[in-house]
């Protein structure tokens, strides 16, 4: 009863990251969802670095968000949390995502900051599989 190779095809997908640029961000297709692939500058790092997360709705560190030693390098999964919308960035008041639909608002963790949405974006499971890719589920 192993699954069939389509089934496994959409378990994960492979990403070329090597040619996204600072403060850009690429959007794929992973399981039906968007995923956005952000490559952060060193100030949208500090300005998440910078927050005391008690002030957070959804308390969480940027560094328990992004793999160790490639702290630039944020993959989240591209669906608000409050209605299931799709957030369009860099926009709103914290350089992160803006979610048209209801004003929620994301930093450049991915960390919901203000409006309806209970939860941070989720960071899926991901893997370095060389220095210019990375492995999504």
């Amino acid at each position: 009863m192993n699954p069939s190779s389509d089934v496994l095809a959409i378990s994960s997908t492979e990403v070329d990251i090597s040619n996204i640029q600072p403060g850009q961000i690429l959007t794929v297709m992973w399981q039906g969802k968007p995923v956005f692939i952000r490559r952060r500058t060193p100030e949208e790092i500090k300005a998440a670095e910078d927050i005391d997360i008690k002030t957070l709705p959804d308390p969480q560190k940027d560094s328990d968000r992004v793999q160790k030693g490639h702290d630039d390098l944020l993959v989240v999964i591209g669906i608000c949390t409050h209605l299931g919308c799709v957030p369009i960035g860099p926009k709103g008041e914290f350089g992160g995502w803006l979610c048209p639909c209801h004003g929620s608002q994301y930093d450049t963790s991915g960390r919901v900051r203000i409006g309806p949405a209970p939860l941070n974006l989720a960071v899926p499971k991901y893997e370095f599989i060389s220095d210019t890719k990375i492995r999504i589920g």
